[in-house]
C-alpha cells in the first residue's frame, strides 16, 4: 500500500518534469552559490540549440512586464501547501445532495487546493478582485508578523500570519502589492480552465492596463477575446473631473481556437448596437424592470427588420448627383427575380435594384427576403443578432441600483454597499455556459455569481454548478451587515445564497422541473492539514517521541474531515455524493459510484477489509493504524489481489 501526499501539488517541480522529458539532454546540477548544495538545473545553452531560438539573458534589452517580487509571485503560485479544506454541514443546504460549494478561506490556498481535483474542468471563471483604488484590501501573501506588529496595524490576519490590508494609495509599492497578489491567482486559475473555458475580470481604471498585461502574460495575448465597457448607470463621486459611469471586464479565453471550434466566433458585423442602447434606454425611463427589458431586448434581438432593395441615388460631398441615370424611373431594370412562394415575377423597384442578381439570389437562397404581395416590392430582411458588432457590445448593461434594493429587501437592510449585477452576471454566463458547466468565482463576495447561476438556471432549463471562493473579511463593526448579525462577508454570501434560493423556488412554484432546481450548497473551510508534522518529516521527528505519535492524525479532526483531505489528494470532486454505511461496527464512507471507500476507524478486521474489497472500488483508503492486528495487514493486499486486483490501495 503506498501512502497519500496529503498535500498540494508542486507546480515547480511538474514544469522541471516536463521540460525533462521533452529535453533530457538540457538536465544538469549546479551547486547553489547561497546554500552550497547540489541542485537541480536546466543548461541553457543546450536548450537552445533544442529550440532553435535565442534565449535572452541578464541585461539584454527585451520587451518584458515586471515589477518587483515578480519572482516572489510566480514561486508563490508553484509553491505546495500542506493545507486542508474541512466540511461543514451545519452551515451547507443540502449538503448530501447538492452540487455546489462555498469554499471560506484565501483563496490562494483555495485554488492550490482544488488543482488535482478541477484541473480542466472548469468552463468559465469570473471574478471581481480588488480594484486597488487605495481602500480596497489586499492579501500579503507570506508576510508573517510579530504579535507586536499584529497590534500596531489594523488589519486582519490568516492562520499562517499573512495579512489582509487597505493598500493604501500612499504605499510605495501601490502597483507592486496588487500585481503580487492578482498574479499567482491568475496563474493558478488558469489551469483549473477547460480548453473551452473562458475567464472574465471586472476591473477599473486603477488597475486595467497592469491586468491587461498580466492577462496577456499568463493567457497569452493571442487568446485575448474582449475589453468590454461595463456601464452600471451610476455615477462615482469620487472621480475628480469627470465623472465615470463606467467599468471594464476583461475576457480571456484558456485556447481561443478550441473555444471557436466548440462555440463558434462570438464577433460579427457592426451595427445594431445603438438600436439596443436606445431600447434599452426608453424602456428604463419607463419604469419597466430590468427582467422585463432584458426579455423585451431578446425578443427584439430575434425579430427581423425590412430593408428596400432599391437602390438610391448616389451623390458627391456637394450633394450632386454622380449617377444621373439612376433616377427614379430610369434605374437598371434589365433583370428579375422570381418568387419562390408564387412562381411569379418580382416587382422591381421604382429607383430599380440596389443589388446585383447574384447577391439577390444569395439573399433568396439564404431566405433573407420578404415578397408581400404582388403589388409591393420585396425587401431584404435583416436581424440585429447578425448586425451587432459584439453579443457582448449589446447585453453589457446592469442597473447594479436595482441589485442593491433587492438584497436590501432581500435581507431587510443594507447589508452589501456595493454588490454585482446579476443581470450582468446572467448575460456572461450564457454566453459560455450550458447543461452541466461548472462556474468559479473565487473573489465572491456578496455570491452574486452563484445568486446568478441559480436564476439562469430557472430560465434556460440547465443544471450549471457554482463554486464560490471567499476569504472571511470582517465587517465594519459601524456598518449595517455588523449590526445585524453578519460578522465577516462569508455569511452574509451565505445567507444570500439560502434567501435567493428560496425566494427563486417561491416565484417559480408553478414551472414544470422546479423541483429539481439545486438550490443547496456545500460549506468547505479552509485549515492546517488534518495530519500531524510526523506524517510530513519522520525523519525528523525524535525517537523519545514516537510513543506519543502513534496516530499521526490531529485529535480534533473527524473522519469527514480526513474524507475530504482524501478526495482532494486523489482528485476526486469535492460535490460527489457521499453515503456512509456500518460495516461491523466500523464507519465506512462511499463516495461517488464507489470512486473512493473509506474506513478511518480503529482496529478494521479481516471482514470489514473483505467487504470492501467485494465492492470492487477504485480507491480503497485506511488510516496507517487502523489495522487490528499484524495479521489483518499483512493479508491487506493479498484480500485486494484476489478480490479487486484493479482496486488502487492507499492508507494516510
Amino acid at each position: 500500500m503506498e501512502k497519500l501526499e496529503m498535500q498540494t501539488r508542486n507546480l515547480a517541480t511538474e514544469k522541471y518534469e516536463a521540460l525533462k522529458e521533452l529535453f533530457p539532454n538540457a538536465v544538469t546540477e549546479t551547486i547553489d552559490e547561497a546554500t552550497g548544495v547540489v541542485v537541480r538545473a536546466i543548461d541553457k545553452d543546450v536548450l537552445m540549440q533544442e529550440i532553435s531560438c535565442k534565449v535572452v539573458d541578464g541585461n539584454e534589452e527585451r520587451y518584458q512586464f515586471t515589477w518587483p517580487d515578480k519572482k516572489k509571485s510566480v514561486l508563490l503560485a508553484n509553491a505546495p501547501i500542506n493545507k486542508t479544506l474541512r466540511p461543514c454541514r451545519e452551515e451547507s443546504v443540502d449538503f448530501d445532495n447538492t452540487e455546489n460549494l462555498y469554499i471560506e478561506g484565501d483563496n490562494l490556498e483555495v485554488l492550490k487546493l482544488l488543482q488535482e481535483t478541477y484541473l480542466g474542468k472548469i468552463k468559465m471563471i469570473y471574478i471581481d478582485p480588488p480594484y486597488n483604488t487605495g481602500n480596497d484590501f489586499v492579501y500579503e501573501d507570506d508576510f508573517a508578523q510579530s504579535t507586536d506588529e499584529y497590534l500596531a496595524n489594523s488589519g486582519q490576519f490568516d492562520v499562517e500570519g499573512n495579512r489582509l490590508v487597505k493598500n493604501l494609495d500612499s504605499n510605495g509599492r501601490f502597483h507592486t502589492d496588487w500585481l503580487n497578489m492578482i498574479y499567482p491567482r491568475l496563474k493558478l486559475a488558469k489551469d483549473l480552465l477547460s480548453d473551452d473555458g473562458v475567464i472574465f475580470i471586472s476591473i477599473d481604471d486603477n488597475e486595467v492596463d497592469n491586468l491587461r498585461k498580466t492577462c496577456d502574460e499568463i493567457f497569452g495575448d493571442y487568446n485575448f477575446i474582449a475589453h468590454v465597457i461595463h456601464k452600471n448607470n451610476s455615477m462615482k463621486n469620487q472621480s475628480k473631473y469627470v465623472g465615470v459611469s463606467t467599468e471594464f471586464v476583461l475576457i480571456y479565453a484558456k485556447n481561443l481556437p478550441t473555444l471557436n471550434e466548440k462555440q463558434g466566433a462570438w464577433r460579427t458585423k457592426k451595427k445594431g448596437t445603438t438600436d439596443i442602447n436606445a431600447a434599452f434606454k426608453k424602456m428604463k425611463d419607463k419604469g419597466m424592470s430590468l427582467d422585463t427589458i432584458r426579455e423585451e431586448i431578446m425578443e427584439m434581438y430575434s425579430r427581423p427588420k425590412y430593408a428596400h432593395l432599391s437602390r438610391w441615388n448616389k451623390v458627391d460631398e456637394y450633394g450632386v448627383f454622380m449617377d444621373s441615370d439612376l433616377s427614379r424611373s430610369n434605374g437598371p431594370k434589365d433583370f428579375t427575380i422570381i418568387n419562390p412562394e408564387t412562381g411569379k415575377e418580382c416587382l422591381i423597384p421604382n429607383r430599380g435594384w440596389g443589388k446585383s442578381k447574384e447577391e439577390l439570389n444569395r439573399l433568396q437562397e439564404e431566405q433573407l427576403i420578404w415578397y408581400g404581395d404582388d403589388t409591393t416590392p420585396p425587401r431584404m430582411k435583416s436581424y440585429l443578432s447578425e448586425e451587432s458588432e459584439s453579443v457582448f457590445d449589446n447585453f453589457i448593461f446592469a442597473d447594479t441600483s436595482g441589485d442593491k434594493k433587492m438584497i436590501d429587501k432581500m435581507f431587510g437592510s443594507a447589508v452589501f454597499e456595493f454588490p454585482k449585477s446579476i443581470e450582468m452576471l446572467k448575460q456572461l454566463t450564457s454566453l459560455c455556459t450550458k447543461d452541466n458547466d461548472i462556474i468559479l468565482d473565487f473573489f465572491s463576495g456578496s455570491a452574486t455569481t452563484a445568486h446568478a447561476v441559480m436564476q439562469l438556471n430557472t430560465e434556460d432549463g440547465g443544471n450549471r454548478k457554482f463554486i464560490m471562493v471567499q476569504v472571511p473579511e470582517k465587517t465594519d463593526e459601524k456598518s449595517e451587515a455588523y449590526k445585524a448579525g453578519y460578522e465577516n462577508i462569508c455569511e452574509i454570501g451565505k445567507e444570500r445564497i439560502r434567501r435567493a434560493g428560496k425566494k427563486i423556488v417561491e416565484e417559480n412554484k408553478d414551472k414544470e422541473g422546479i423541483e429539481n432546481l439545486d438550490i443547496g450548497f456545500r460549506v468547505l473551510k479552509t485549515d492546517t492539514s488534518n495530519m500531524k508534522d510526523v506524517f510530513y518529516r519522520p525523519a525528523e521527528t525524535e525517537q523519545t517521541l514516537l510513543d506519543l505519535l502513534q496516530d499521526n492524525v490531529k485529535e480534533d479532526r473527524s473522519s469527514e474531515d480526513l474524507l475530504f483531505q482524501v478526495m482532494l489528494d486523489l482528485g476526486i470532486n469535492l460535490s460527489e455524493k457521499i453515503q456512509v454505511e456500518i460495516v461491523e461496527g466500523k464507519e465506512v464512507f462511499i463516495v461517488g459510484r464507489d470512486n473512493i471507500i473509506a474506513c478511518f476507524d480503529d482496529n478494521v478486521n479481516g471482514t470489514v477489509v473483505k467487504q470492501i474489497a467485494k465492492r470492487g472500488p477504485a480507491y480503497a483508503v485506511f488510516r496507517d493504524a487502523s489495522m487490528a492486528n499484524d495479521s489483518v495487514a499483512t493479508n491487506f493486499d493479498q484480500i485486494f489481489e484476489s478480490m479487486s486486483p484493479g482496486t488502487t490501495r492507499r492508507v494516510i
